[in-house]
């Protein structure tokens, strides 16, 4: 397990995909860029 792991969020940085170990948008990412659209 490390770099070279696709399962680990450590392999999905090292290979720039996104997946269950590591999601693309976080539940706080998503929720405060709606924030900032509901404000404006």
């Amino acid at each position: 397990m490390g770099r070279g792991d696709k399962k680990t969020a450590k392999g999905k940085r090292f290979k720039g995909s996104f997946g269950k170990s590591r999601p693309a948008t976080t539940n706080a990412a998503a929720k405060a860029k709606s924030a900032k659209k509901k404000s404006k």
